[in-house]
């Protein structure tokens, strides 16, 4: 054992401690939504990504049940060699027929999805012009391309022409613009609708990362592409945050896509099948996110994010602006986001001070999430409370 090692590691984290970074894990006893078990009592949750409350939802739970019930808990293996079950199918099927693709390939996280769809698609003449916010995801799988890389500042769309024409200019033979569809450390909605004009303009791919929208933005919950009304090539998605909660990935795109990803994409070919509850759970969430209930959560979702904006305005906090239901209160300092956060929960609400690297230093955050789930009288006490803890800690 080398010691030297592992006192440079307890040196690195006493570091963090010290500034503030150090993120706690907060253990919950309850199943999730708007009012969760943490120490031992019931307080609020404002930072889950559950959209449309159906992480505990009871039809979405039993059909997790059912389906592993009837699969099992496993494949036991990767896909290719013995691991691909009806359900699987079934799922792929489902969240491409929901977003109006022709093909869906399943991945155990959204990170692998965003980890194993460049590299198989894309060389070493080819471009990949990137959102300087993209999620880490994009940037991980991006690095593992060969393909030439250039970025662009969020959502700067006099950038992104730059930088196209500079791919243009070297000759590169596909150009893929690579966007987050809702960003989600700010609540930022990607300008598809501009970069979908500048892709046909110099003949690009588009590729949009909707693990923030899908379910719950645009016609249906379709997410930011159809928010906007246009078509984009590829759309990388989870199943963890609005269509159910649990986990899993996905990338739709054509079905001679999703061939060629099925191939080669390592993040598929090298991990286990996704567990039949999930894609129990999943179907079931996308079934009532297609539907007419999908569309009151959504109205409910909006109506929600309004009074919860509203509110915090009202009060005094500085919030970043947008129509998503990410909603930053934005605190500068990493220590006094953390102190903010534990002062909230001992006020009965539970939420997570975000701080580098997650964000860039100096912007530090109370990153609040609204759901359908929340009533106006949690969301109003939410504010109450937080409007205590933001005078005693000297934010307003």
């Amino acid at each position: 054992m080398t010691q030297s090692f592992y006192d440079r590691v307890a040196g690195e984290l006493t570091e963090i401690d010290a500034q503030g970074l150090t993120k706690p894990e907060r253990i919950i006893a309850s199943r999730q939504g708007p009012v969760i078990q943490v120490a031992g009592r019931d307080v609020l949750n404002f930072c889950a990504n559950n959209y449309l409350g159906l992480a505990g939802d009871e039809r979405v739970v039993q059909a997790g049940i059912a389906a592993q019930q009837t699969w099992g808990a496993g494949t036991a293996s990767v896909r290719f060699i013995c691991g691909t079950l009806e359900i699987h199918k079934e799922l792929e099927a489902a969240i491409a027929g929901y977003l109006g693709f022709e093909d869906a390939i399943l991945f155990a996280a959204a990170f692998d999805a965003n980890g194993g769809l460049f590299e198989p698609l894309l060389g070493e003449n080819d471009a990949i012009v990137s959102d300087s916010l993209n999620h880490a995801s994009i940037i991980d799988g991006v690095r593992l391309c060969k393909a030439k890389r250039y970025r662009f500042a969020n959502s700067d769309m006099d950038e992104l022409e730059t930088r196209l024409k500079e791919a243009r200019e070297a000759g590169a033979r596909d150009i893929i613009i690579a966007t987050d569809g809702a960003f989600s450390m700010d609540g930022y909605i990607a300008k598809l609708d501009e970069i979908r004009t500048l892709a046909d303009k110099y003949d690009a791919l588009i590729m949009v990362d909707d693990c923030h929208a899908t379910g719950f933005l645009g016609p249906q919950g379709k997410g930011s592409f159809a928010h906007h009304g246009v078509e984009v090539d590829f759309v990388t998605g989870t199943f963890g945050k609005a269509l159910g909660g649990a986990m899993g990935g996905f990338i739709c795109a054509k079905k001679s896509v999703v061939e060629l990803l099925k191939q080669r994409a390592r993040p598929y070919l090298f991990s286990n099948a996704l567990a039949p509850a999930v894609c129990g759970s999943s179907l079931e969430a996308i079934h009532i996110a297609q539907g007419s209930e999908g569309d009151a959560l959504r109205t409910r979702l909006s109506a929600n994010a309004h009074r919860y904006r509203n509110a915090m305005a009202d009060a005094g906090f500085t919030l970043l602006d947008g129509e998503h239901p990410i909603i930053p209160v934005m605190l500068g300092d990493a220590k006094l986001a953390q102190d903010f956060a534990a002062r909230a929960l001992e006020l009965g609400v539970y939420v997570i001070g975000f701080s580098f690297p997650v964000v860039p230093r100096g912007q530090a955050r109370i990153r609040t999430q609204m759901s359908a789930a929340h009533s106006f009288e949690q969301i109003d006490r939410t504010v109450a409370a937080f409007t205590q803890a933001g005078r005693e800690l000297g934010v307003i």
